[in-house]
């Protein structure tokens, strides 16, 4: 079993975390049922956030009774103090506790610090000396402000993707944690979909062993996978090294993430899934993606304002309209049956 302590927290879990983003999606019944039976694995770190509509009362529901038995993050993307009490009382109210063991700023545009005229830094420094939250973290999307959060010594952990398409910037976030005793959460370790080889995404990220995953779960079979790798943990072999090679060859440069922080878009298009379709059509079952439904969506593409919004709030800095048309101009050519896929 792998085992992972997160920097200076103390909490130290099973290298599996349950991102609980996913369970938005499904009945309450199916999320409380796949947060216990994977409580009941050995799964002890689940993330959430206030911006995850339901989420949040799921999982209240499932650790009723057995709180104190699991490590539970959540977020919040307030811009101010208010606000900031406001997310904190609903999350301890949606979760059914009376402490957060890890509170995260939730991908803001900048680092939040004592005296920069926010309030939000006094406002969670005020939240753990009454015991409302156990540890303070950070969330983001952008290096710049990463750095910044390790720099400042003011957190106790970093929140970023990493997964094995991640480039050199990354990794460099990884080793400046683990010199800062700074504990490092690994989200999109499945690159929001892209990555469709669990056991070569594990085998990664068991790698650094400060690194903490979490697994964004939605269905049973999704979550069985990665239980499977408590007793049995994936290791880097020559074949696993092959196929990440493959998909960096494939994925690595220019693509969509599929973070939705570009969204919503004025335009009506769903960016964070049409803007990364042509990828999505190689690499997963395309009768979904093809259907009227589909088809409706990547039409919306026609209607793109080009008003660069998107392209601004992307932290990747990508030419989201641009990529948009190419992603279109692709999937024609699939429907007409130019270019065969899955």
């Amino acid at each position: 079993m792998d085992m992972v302590t997160l920097g200076s927290t103390g909490i130290t879990v099973n290298k599996n975390g349950f991102g609980a983003l996913p369970i938005q999606r499904i009945s309450q019944e199916d999320a409380v049922y796949l947060a216990r039976k994977a409580y009941k694995a050995g799964i002890r770190f689940f993330d959430t956030a206030r911006a995850y509509t339901d989420s949040e009362v799921k999982l209240g529901e499932a650790f009723d009774g057995i709180r104190t038995k699991v490590y539970i993050a959540t977020k919040t993307a307030a811009q101010n103090a208010e606000d900031f009490w406001k997310d904190l009382h609903t999350s301890l109210t949606n979760l059914r506790t009376d402490y957060i063991d890890l509170y995260q700023f939730h991908n803001p545009a900048f680092c939040p610090k004592p005296g920069d005229g926010s309030g939000l830094y006094e406002a969670m420094q005020e939240a753990k000396a009454k015991g409302m939250i156990q540890h303070i973290g950070i969330t983001n999307h952008r290096l710049k402000v990463a750095h910044e959060a390790i720099d400042s010594g003011l957190y106790e952990t970093l929140q970023f993707p990493f997964s094995y398409i991640s480039g050199e910037q990354e990794l460099e976030l990884v080793n400046k944690c683990k010199a800062a005793n700074m504990g490092f959460i690994a989200m999109k370790g499945l690159s929001g979909g892209l990555i469709t080889n669990s056991a070569a995404a594990y085998a990664f990220e068991a790698q650094f062993d400060g690194v903490l995953p979490i697994w964004g779960v939605q269905r049973e079979r999704e979550l069985d996978e990665f239980l499977s790798y408590i007793d049995n943990p994936p290791r880097m072999t020559d074949d696993i090294r092959a196929v990440i090679e493959g998909d960096r060859a494939e994925l690595c440069g220019e693509f969509c993430r599929g973070c939705g922080y570009c969204m919503p878009c004025p335009a009506g298009i769903e960016i964070n899934n049409c803007a990364r379709m042509s990828l999505l059509l190689r690499r997963s079952p395309s009768a979904e993606h093809l259907s009227p439904a589909g088809q409706a969506k990547m039409k919306k593409i026609e209607g793109c304002l080009h008003c660069n919004r998107c392209k601004a709030k992307c932290p990747y800095g990508l030419d989201t309209p641009a990529l948009l048309a190419r992603n279109y101009e692709d999937y024609k050519r699939v429907l007409a049956g130019e270019v065969k896929v899955q």
